[in-house]
């Protein structure tokens, strides 16, 4: 295993047994809110210090860029960490079992290695560049699907970003007439992943934050997947709108479902 992504590793387990640990216990929690829709716990924070001190003991002129810590380290290093220590915290605090623990090494921009945990169905999901990605050490790959007959695509409104609802609405409807089913799971980083191990065809989600993608961007690519925006550009780095899937998959999304000649202004 890649020396880096066995420490990422080491860091999700740890932080991992306690999410699992305080799963659901709402009556226990200290939760405060950044925004209406955007809630953060104690045990966010304990787990994104925990995640930091793993990988900056380990690393110690890296830096790291937590959602609650921000940036913490060297901040002039090419190593860059990029970790959401609960992904899903509303289903954290509902006692859903489906969250991750989501840890991304990028180096001068580019992605390296990348661990997503689902501590609840200990289920690690990892990738470095180049070696491809795995589930719990197996190989994984995107599905064989060749077009959206059939298809399971995973979504999510943007509930950050109200004012594309409209134009969500107009996709969404269009997404339904071409697939067999949608799903919303609550939790990004695990959608992106279960689009890297075939469970979902494709996924798509508007305003993501970079400690939402960072991992599982990786893991989809190197399970042989494609990860664009909607508008089929690598641009999501700036917008934060992902459209992931294999290839024969996404090329039907660009068909029938996002034609960037046809696409809402609001959606770009």
């Amino acid at each position: 295993m890649h020396p880096m992504l066995n420490i990422a590793v080491r860091a999700a387990r740890a932080a991992g047994t306690l999410l699992a640990r305080n799963l659901g216990h709402s009556d226990q929690l200290i939760i405060s809110s950044k925004a209406k829709d955007d809630l953060v716990t104690n045990i966010d924070k304990e787990c994104e210090t925990l995640i930091i001190n793993t990988l900056l003991k380990s690393y110690k002129d890296h830096c790291v860029l937590g959602e609650e810590s921000g940036y913490v380290g060297n901040k002039e290093s090419d190593y860059l960490w990029v970790i959401d220590p609960i992904d899903g915290t509303t289903n954290f605090i509902k006692g859903i079992p489906h969250v991750g623990v989501s840890i991304g090494l990028r180096y001068k921009g580019k992605a390296e290695v990348a661990v997503v945990f689902n501590p609840i169905l200990n289920e690690m999901f990892t990738a470095a560049r180049g070696e491809g990605a795995s589930l719990n050490g197996k190989r994984i790959r995107v599905s064989n699907l060749t077009s959206l007959d059939g298809a399971i695509v995973a979504t999510a409104a943007p509930i950050r970003k109200r004012e594309r609802m409209g134009a969500y609405m107009t996709l969404l409807a269009q997404l339904l007439d071409n697939v067999a089913d949608i799903r919303r799971t609550g939790c990004a980083s695990l959608d992106l992943c279960y689009v890297a191990c075939g469970r979902f065809d494709a996924y798509l989600e508007q305003g993501l934050k970079l400690w939402d993608y960072a991992a599982g961007e990786l893991i989809v690519r190197e399970a042989g997947g494609i990860v664009t925006d909607f508008v089929g550009t690598t641009n999501f780095n700036k917008t934060g709108n992902i459209l992931c899937g294999n290839p024969s998959v996404v090329k039907d999304l660009f068909a029938k479902v996002c034609d960037p000649k046809t696409m809402p202004d609001i959606l770009k």
